[in-house]
């Protein structure tokens, strides 16, 4: 269960010195530090349960739920989040693993996103057609649709039939809330596949 400081405070405030009893609690591992003011009971929890608390808001997106969805083959030991307005990445290293955090444009943050409830703990998610939107975002401007497919399908390795079987509308309607050239490909791109099947 995750714990503020302030909740182990109040809970321990009978004690003569509370800050003393959470030191001594991380020091024999009932509590497990994440960041400063928040901590775990729990050290075997998935690290993908923590992503939205431990900075936000946020959702997990990029590569971490390409390789939820089965996009991507790739193994990924990164928490990756997309958060807005915060005008820089950020990273966190914890005892639960690495909690990356980076800007997408605000029009396009609320959409796309699922919230999935699991063993008491609550996590957003985006749909595999936002976190396309969402990494494409973040990487330099192809110069035409063959350089963005080489990017989508070398680069990220993002499995082709999984590709062709996502939501052809969904994503061109997130992508046109990015408003760069990687998103106008996409959109050419994805009116080629439905013309093409």
């Amino acid at each position: 269960m995750i714990k503020t400081t302030s909740m182990l405070i109040q809970q321990y405030n009978t004690y003569a010195n509370p800050a003393a009893k959470i030191a001594r609690m991380v020091k024999s591992g009932d509590l497990v530090p994440i960041i400063k003011g928040l901590y775990e009971t729990d050290r075997s929890i998935p690290g993908h349960y923590l992503a939205g608390i431990i900075y936000g808001p946020s959702y997990l997106s990029f590569e971490f739920a390409l390789a939820w969805h089965g996009l991507i083959p790739e193994a990924v030991y990164a928490f990756t989040s997309a958060t807005c307005g915060k005008k820089r990445k950020k990273q966190y290293s914890t005892p639960f693993g690495v909690f990356t955090y980076r800007d997408i444009p605000t029009p396009a943050f609320p959409y796309g996103t699922r919230l999935y409830e699991e063993n008491g703990y609550g996590f957003v998610i985006s749909s595999a057609e936002k976190a396309v939107c969402d990494y494409l975002y973040t990487c330099s401007p192809c110069a035409n649709r063959k350089e963005l497919r080489q990017l989508l399908f070398d680069d990220l390795r993002i499995d082709k039939e999984a590709f062709r079987n996502i939501d052809v509308y969904e994503m061109m309607a997130l992508a046109g809330l990015y408003h760069t050239a990687n998103h106008k490909l996409l959109i050419s791109l994805l009116k080629e596949i439905k013309r093409h099947g």
